[in-house]
């Protein structure tokens, strides 16, 4: 049963989401929005799987329409979740940290073709030759050539011991990647690789002379109303006021250094966010962004959305781009997880509505679980009246489109493959 602090949450979001600050509703379409309360479709799942809990979002035309949460933010304890709590979204960062960029660029900060050298001139001749002309998009859409995991030469421990500021270790970062060969000839391949994102970041906020963290709530946080975003693992130690991470096994993870990735790959996923302000991120890549100022121009965004031209997978900036009848196209989808939870999104931008849903839990079970909570959003929502969807042309809701289970920032050395 939906619990009642979730329905609270979604008569509040009716007009904190739906209808813009400055009183201006998404689209110009007047009047409140009936918004859906779907924490009841989200139980049966999480016991199904035997998981803590979940929260899912359903976004049409700048508007929240459907919102729910279920379990528990602790396995074991009585603390219910709710729709304000905040979930880890992992890899689902990337496309973030690449909306960052994209601002960047605008300004005449940065271009897509930037290259660490102009960015990095003193450190230059220590970088391996090949790294020398890499693009900022190629950083951005895995064709870097910079590696998928960050084992070689110890760096991997070097980071989870560096106790200085974030930009300090994502300096080294660059040092010790860009000195190193790369995986394959940059732009030939692709190599998902959260190396190639923290690099990315690193260039953001050298350019800007401010550390990332501060620019994505100054760029993006701020002008969207995203005032839960955050960085690493949410909550208080030993508060229960958040929920917490879990292990694959069930095993809760309190918040601190041991339940997220070194700050060096905060560009690559360690945001946290409620599910509704996660949505109105969503919102802005669906062209739809209620009382906010335009972030993006409009070719700005078609860049964005834009794959990389070479081999498969077609992986734009942050974006996976697959095909699918009921986003009426081309859907943008991504996921993320530390091992401690699962996020996803899909986008249908020709339908300007997405399906967001993030679990407290990582692993295979927490992965298909989502899966099922977005088939079932999906087919209640955006696909369209008389079209039965599994009969006309079956098509389920793998992650495996996105980059493989393990490949997004992880916090053992197993999933770091």
């Amino acid at each position: 049963m939906a619990s009642r602090a979730a329905a609270i949450a979604v008569a509040v979001l009716i007009g904190h989401f739906a209808v813009g600050e400055k009183g201006t509703a998404a689209r110009d379409k007047p009047g409140p929005v009936a918004v859906r309360d779907v924490s009841a479709l989200i139980e049966p799942v999480l016991e199904k799987h035997d998981l803590p809990g979940m929260a899912a979002a359903v976004v049409a035309d700048g508007r929240i329409v459907a919102i729910g949460a279920a379990g528990v933010r602790r396995r074991g304890g009585p603390e219910r979740v709710t729709t304000d709590d905040r979930f880890h979204v992992g890899s689902c960062t990337k496309a973030m940290t690449a909306t960052l960029c994209a601002i960047l660029v605008q300004e005449g900060k940065l271009t897509w073709d930037t290259t660490p050298e102009q960015v990095f001139p003193d450190l230059r001749e220590g970088f391996r030759p090949e790294f020398r002309k890499v693009t900022l998009r190629q950083l951005l859409t895995h064709r870097s050539g910079t590696p998928k995991d960050l084992d070689r030469g110890g760096l991997w421990g070097r980071l989870r011991r560096f106790d200085g500021e974030p930009t300090e270790v994502r300096r080294l970062l660059v040092q010790r990647v860009l000195g190193q060969a790369p995986e394959c000839e940059p732009g030939t391949k692709f190599v998902y690789s959260n190396a190639g994102y923290a690099i990315a970041g690193h260039v953001a906020e050298t350019v800007a002379g401010k550390p990332w963290e501060d620019l994505m709530r100054e760029k993006l946080f701020m002008p969207l109303g995203m005032k839960s975003a955050d960085f690493e693992a949410p909550g208080t130690k030993d508060a229960n006021d958040q929920p917490r991470g879990h292990t694959a096994s069930g095993k809760p993870v309190e918040p601190g250094p041991d339940a997220d990735n070194p700050p060096a790959l905060g560009p690559a996923g360690t945001v946290h966010c409620s599910i509704a302000d996660w949505a109105r991120f969503v919102a802005l890549h669906l062209g739809d962004v209620p009382g906010s100022p335009q972030l993006l121009r409009t070719e700005t965004l078609a860049t964005l959305h834009t794959p990389f031209q070479g081999e498969p997978p077609r992986y734009a900036l942050g974006w996976m781009l697959v095909e699918r009848d009921w986003a009426g196209g081309t859907a943008l989808t991504h996921s993320g997880s530390n091992t401690l939870w699962f996020a996803v999104a899909w986008l249908a931008p020709a339908k300007h509505a997405a399906v967001l849903v993030a679990c407290n839990q990582g692993g295979t079970e927490a992965e298909k679980a989502c899966d099922e909570v977005a088939s079932v959003l999906v087919r209640s929502f955006l696909v369209e009246t008389g079209e039965v969807y599994d009969k006309r042309r079956p098509q389920p809701f793998p992650t495996s489109p996105n980059p493989p289970a393990g490949a997004g920032p992880c916090t053992t050395r197993a999933c770091r493959r």
